[in-house]
């Protein structure tokens, strides 16, 4: 037979075990991390993640790397995909050569004709090469690597050694070459509500400033090859 005061101390209870079985799940709430999610990162994990190399060579670590022993280190590793030279196999992109094409229709962005400094290398090895591998060579290797790829460029001479000291040293061709305000005017759109243009008409590009040259895909208008 049904009973108020029955069915009333049951639904207390029943409360009383939820609020108590919510109680770790809210503790663990409130020390979660970026919005609710997780938990905060320790500094070994941040540290962990911040491998980035900056133009002065802050962040690059101890070690170093000959040409010489880069050289058998490209032959295992590189040369399969970027040539023996540093020419470029297939759609492989080339790391030597191109020297003065920079104003050309075609340019040929290499190490030795685009990059401005030698520590941004070692920084791109070491995080995406080798293609098929990345992040699995030593710090050494990647300094090895970094003195045989500047060779090839005629950066370097054949006795180099790269290291967090020297590589910051290495002026490189193009260090000069870019421009680094940003030469875009700043504009502000406004959505329009009322009154708005059927069509619109785009009356300037970026195609004929020769800021950004496409390598790949459609040509630009007006080029041939």
């Amino acid at each position: 037979m049904f009973s108020y005061e029955k069915s009333s101390r049951s639904l207390t209870r029943f409360c009383s075990g939820v609020l108590l079985a919510t109680l770790p799940i809210m503790g663990l709430a409130q020390s979660a991390g970026h919005y609710g999610y997780g938990e905060p990162a320790t500094e070994a994990q941040i540290q962990a993640w911040d491998i980035d190399i900056r133009p002065d060579g802050k962040g690059l670590p101890e070690g170093s790397g000959s040409v010489e022993e880069g050289m058998g280190i490209y032959e295992t590793y590189c040369s399969s995909c970027h040539g023996a030279f540093g020419e470029g196999m297939g759609r492989y992109p080339k790391l030597s050569g191109g020297e003065g094409s920079l104003t050309e229709d075609r340019p040929e962005k290499t190490v030795g004709s685009y990059w401005p400094y030698a520590s941004t290398l070692w920084d791109y090895i070491h995080r995406a090469m080798p293609f098929f591998a990345p992040q699995s060579l030593t710090d050494d290797q990647v300094y090895a690597l970094t003195a045989y790829v500047l060779n090839l460029n005629y950066i370097v001479d054949g006795d180099f050694v790269a290291n967090k000291d020297t590589l910051p040293q290495v002026k490189m061709p193009n260090e000069d070459g870019f421009v680094w305000e940003d030469p875009r005017p700043e504009v502000v759109n406004v959505r329009c509500m009322e009154d708005c243009k059927e069509e619109v008409t785009v009356s300037d590009s970026a195609a004929d400033k020769n800021l950004t040259p496409s390598t790949t895909g459609p040509l630009d208008e007006g080029l041939t090859e």
